[in-house]
Order: C-alpha cells, then structure tokens, then sequence
C-alpha cells in the first residue's frame, strides 16, 4: 500500500512505492545524474576509477552512488571500485548488509549466545529434583 510522505531531497509530498523514494522531480533529477555517473564508468579507463575520483569528476555525492550499488544499479563485478557502507561498520563493500569482519562476529557473538543458553538449559535441568513420595499405611 503506498503511503503519503515528504521527500527526503526536497521535501515536497509525494506517494511512495517500492520503486521510488523521492518525488518525481527528484527522481527526475537522480536519473539524469545516474546517466553522468553510469557513462563516466561506461569508458573503459574509467571502470576502475577510485569513488572520490567519480564523485570529482560527475559532481554526484557519494551517498547518492552508494544508493544506486545498494540497489544494484551499478555493479561492482563491473565497477570494482564502487560499493556502499557496511551497515554496522561503515566498511565500503560490495554487497550484502554487513561486511565479512562483522558478519563473523555476529555469527560468533550468536554461537556463543546459543552456548550459554544450552549451559543454562542443563543447569536448570539439574537443579531441579524431583521428589517422590511414598506413604506406607500400616
């Protein structure tokens, strides 16, 4: 269901989809500066140019090139240079949410979260005792 919102670049009111997150004239505007940037990189000497070389020479922010290789608009098999924040980090890297450091610390800080929980597990299993009883009648 869409919902009514401001623009983040300009703040006018607009509707906002999946496809969109900017108003018509901003998107307008983003696409024209996809196309400086998508031919820029088009040129094979440019394929492997550095991010601050990019943003120097389009005039196009960094965070606005970080959007299009999140969303996969500009690929960094054929842009080896180009890529987007890790979200814990802030390590440039190609794809994903994290980058493989924190990917495995999280995976071991889930290891480890899971290993406690089993010790717990076992030592409530022990504490508890169970108690029969018998009542001889005589």
């Amino acid at each position: 269901m869409a919902e009514l919102i401001n623009c983040p670049s300009c703040g006018g009111l607009f509707i906002k989809n999946r496809l969109r997150d900017t108003c018509d004239n901003c998107f307008k505007e983003e696409e024209k500066m996809y196309e400086t940037v998508y031919q820029f990189l088009r040129k094979r000497e440019n394929r492997a140019a550095s991010m601050e070389r990019v943003v120097e020479v389009t005039g196009v922010s960094e965070d606005l090139i970080h959007k299009w290789v999140r969303k996969r608009r500009l690929h960094p098999t054929h842009f080896p240079n180009m890529g987007y924040p890790c979200d814990k980090c802030g390590t440039i890297i190609p794809n994903g949410k994290l980058c493989n450091d924190c990917s495995h610390e999280l995976s071991s800080d889930l290891k480890q979260f899971e290993a406690q929980e089993e010790w717990k597990r076992r030592q409530k299993e022990l504490h508890q005792k169970t108690y029969l009883s018998s009542k001889s009648h005589d």
